[in-house]
Parts: C-alpha cells; sequence; structure tokens
C-alpha cells in the first residue's frame, strides 16, 4: 500500500471510530457552536444513530456572536435535526467575571450543567462536544468540566485532528468546512480584567466591522482603552490601507489606542503571558 493509500486507508478507519463511538452512547445531546468540528460530527450523529435519536443545543449569550447564532440555526434545519438555544449566565458567575486564567472552566460548566439537565428532560443518555485531537495542544481548563459532567468527544477519541476534519467537511459538502475558527468574545480579555457586557458588545461590533472590510482570520484584543487588532500577516498592510476607517470606527466603540499586532493572527495569543 502506498503512502496515499495508506492516508485514505487510516482516515477511513479513525471515520468507522467515530461512527461506532457515536452508536455506542445511543441518544446524544450536542453542544453545538455551528463551528467546523461541531458541525461535522453533528452530521455524522445524523446519520449514524440517526437525526431522531440527535439533540443540538447552542448556548446563547453575550460571550458568542450573534451571526453564530444565526449559521447554527440555518444548519440545523438544513439537517432536519432537532435544535434548541439555551441561554447561558457566565455573566452573573463573580468567578467568570474576574477573568482568571481558569476562565473556561467557569464557562464550560455553566453550560454542560444546562445541557446535563436538557438531556434528563428530553431521556437522552448522552452529551457530546466537538473537541478534537489537535485541541489538547492548547491550554484547555474547560476539560476539567468536561470530565465532571461526564461529556465525550468523538472526534478527538478517534485521533482526529483539525486538517483531517476540514478534508472531510469538505468531502461531505458541509459549508463550515472552511470556516475560521471561533472562540467566545471573552478571549478576546486580558486575564485578570473584568469582563462585562460593555467590553464584550464592543469587541463583537469592531470584529464585525472588520470582517466586513474583508478581513476573515481576525481577533480584536481590548485592553480597556487600547485595541490591538490581529490579522493574517499577509493582511496587514491591507490594515493599513484601511486605517482611517478602521481608526474612526474603533474610537467611536469607546477605544482610545489603536495598536495593530505585528506577528499577526494567531489563536490563543491570550494564552502567551502563562507561558512566560
Amino acid at each position: 500500500m502506498n503512502q496515499t493509500g495508506f492516508g485514505k486507508w487510516r482516515k477511513m478507519k479513525k471515520l468507522e471510530k467515530i461512527k461506532d463511538i457515536l452508536k455506542e452512547l445511543e441518544k446524544v445531546v450536542i453542544a453545538y457552536s455551528g463551528g467546523t468540528d461541531s458541525t461535522l460530527l453533528l452530521k455524522l450523529a445524523v446519520d449514524t444513530p440517526g437525526k431522531e435519536n440527535v439533540l443540538a443545543v447552542t448556548g446563547v449569550s453575550l460571550i458568542y456572536p450573534e451571526e453564530e447564532r444565526r449559521l447554527c440555526e440555518k444548519i440545523t434545519k438544513d439537517f432536519g435535526v432537532r435544535h434548541i438555544f439555551i441561554q447561558t449566565d457566565e455573566l452573573k458567575n463573580k468567578k467568570f467575571i474576574d477573568n482568571p486564567p481558569d476562565r473556561c472552566f467557569y464557562c464550560k460548566k455553566e453550560l454542560f450543567s444546562k445541557l446535563k439537565d436538557i438531556a434528563k428532560k428530553y431521556g437522552f443518555k448522552n452529551i457530546i462536544d466537538g473537541t478534537n485531537k489537535d485541541d489538547e495542544k492548547d491550554f484547555r481548563p474547560g476539560e476539567k468540566a468536561k470530565k465532571f459532567f461526564n461529556v465525550y468527544s468523538p472526534l478527538k477519541e478517534a485521533g482526529i485532528g483539525k486538517e483531517e476534519i476540514r478534508r472531510l467537511s469538505k468531502k461531505m459538502n458541509l459549508p463550515t468546512w472552511n470556516k475560521p475558527k471561533s472562540v467566545c468574545l471573552a478571549s478576546r480579555i486580558p486575564y485578570g480584567e473584568k469582563i462585562t457586557e460593555e467590553k464584550l458588545k464592543r469587541i463583537e461590533k469592531g470584529e464585525k466591522f472588520l470582517k466586513n472590510l474583508g478581513f476573515v482570520n481576525v481577533r480584536l484584543r481590548d485592553y480597556d482603552r487600547l485595541a490591538r487588532i490581529e490579522v493574517e500577516k499577509e493582511r496587514i498592510e491591507k490594515l493599513f490601507e484601511n486605517r482611517g476607517k478602521v481608526i474612526k470606527k474603533l474610537k467611536s466603540l469607546g477605544y482610545t489606542y489603536i495598536t495593530a499586532d505585528l506577528e499577526g493572527f494567531r489563536s490563543g495569543s491570550m494564552n502567551e503571558v502563562l507561558l512566560k
């Protein structure tokens, strides 16, 4: 067997393992974010145990962009799967608001506790999410919450990473196959700085504006009066070409100083301070 053939065989083995896991879990509630990972998982769940055994649940909160909710609604409708939105209340938790390095634990604890209640209410046996193998490389305090609520991650258990997920998604004609990675808006605020409704709203408005200018992978890091913009390295010149528009918009949102990160876009850059 040549290298190409071996790669295809290995991919199929992983895909079969995911399906086997889903069959074993039977009726599942999936934490559905509308991202590349959870959309592939949702599609496989719909095709394997069957959509009557799947309930997609999406959290609604200021930490999640509005555009993501609309995408979730459209995809679940296209899949013909039951889907509900639930209000999560992270901003009522002082430990979350204080924004410690393990902030994600409190966020995931809030989400999974509500998913557990929903699973019990509707008679579903297990909860699953779209965590993949590559997520092990990043700082993930939310994993502790998953263990607490016994949440399964079939993609991770099958050993499948992000690039494989994108290739499979493209082959299956899923609309999210090349969707940029999206994480909660609270991740734009430095650890130790209070998370507030005001900050989350202006971050969402600022990033939406930047995306409308044509930036795909973009982050607006919020340092109170200072904004640090991350775009892909090859797009930094375009950012400077639009500097007048960007300055005007971001100052209207309450920022005094507008900066561009010369290292460019990198997911999880706020965690760099934890490594020093």
